[in-house]
C-alpha cells in the first residue's frame, strides 16, 4: 500500500496530479481543493494516498493533507458512495465543512456536490454518525472535570461537535479536551471552529 508521494509535480489538471517519483510517474485522481493548494509544474509536492483495486483495475487518489484523505476514505465506507461521489463532495467543500455538514445534519450542503442527491446524502449523515457513535468516547488517561467536562459532551451541540472532529481525523482525546475547554453554550458550528483553532496551535 502506497502511504504518501513526495516528489516533482509534473501534471496538474482537472481532477489529476501526477507525481514523479524516482523517474515514475504516479497518476492520482484528486480533488479541485487539492489541485488548488498545489503548487505549479515542476515544484516539489507530497501527496497522502489511497489506492483501490476493482475488477476494473487498480486507481490511485492523492490528497493534499490527511484530514481530505480520512473525509475520502469514511465516505467511500458509506452504502451506495463511489469514489466520484466521494471526490465531487470533497470538491465542493474542504473537510472541515463536510464534518460540520455531518455533524450537524445539513444534508443540503452535501446535495450541492455534482450526483449526490438528497437520498445519498441522508445516507452519508446517517451512516457516518452512527459509525462515529459506536466509538469510545471517553480515552485512556483523560479524567473528567467535576464540573461536567466529558459527561456534558454526550449529548447536544458537544456531542456533534466531537463527532465532526472524530470525522476530520482527530482521536477521541484531541476532540473532547478540545471541546470541553469552550463554552457548553455554543452552537455546533461555533464549538467546531473553536475546537479547530484550538487543534490548530498543536499542529
Amino acid at each position: 500500500m502506497i502511504y504518501s508521494l513526495r516528489g516533482t509535480l509534473t501534471v496538474k489538471e482537472a481532477g489529476l496530479a501526477v507525481i514523479e517519483c524516482a523517474g515514475v510517474g504516479y497518476a492520482c485522481r484528486t480533488t479541485y481543493n487539492t489541485l488548488a493548494a498545489l503548487g505549479n509544474e515542476g515544484g516539489e509536492e507530497t501527496l497522502y494516498t489511497y489506492m483501490q483495486v476493482t475488477q476494473d483495475g487498480v486507481s490511485l487518489f492523492g490528497f493534499y493533507s490527511k484530514a481530505e484523505l480520512r473525509s475520502f476514505q469514511m465516505l467511500l465506507g458509506v452504502t451506495g458512495v463511489g469514489a466520484k461521489a466521494a471526490l465531487s463532495i470533497l470538491s465542493d467543500m474542504d473537510p472541515n465543512s463536510f464534518a460540520l455538514a455531518v455533524a450537524t445534519s445539513n444534508f443540503k450542503q452535501l446535495t450541492k456536490a455534482r450526483g449526490v442527491g438528497q437520498k445519498m446524502a441522508q445516507r452519508i449523515v446517517l451512516e457516518l454518525k452512527d459509525k462515529i457513535s459506536k466509538e469510545k468516547l471517553e480515552p485512556a488517561g483523560f479524567a473528567p472535570s467535576s464540573g461536567g467536562g466529558m459527561t456534558a459532551l454526550r449529548g447536544g451541540a458537544a456531542s456533534d461537535a466531537v463527532e465532526a472532529l472524530l470525522v476530520l481525523g482527530y482521536s477521541d482525546g484531541e476532540a473532547e479536551a478540545a471541546v470541553a475547554q469552550l463554552d457548553p453554550n455554543l452552537s455546533a458550528e461555533e464549538l467546531i471552529r473553536g475546537a479547530l483553532k484550538s487543534l490548530a496551535k498543536f499542529k
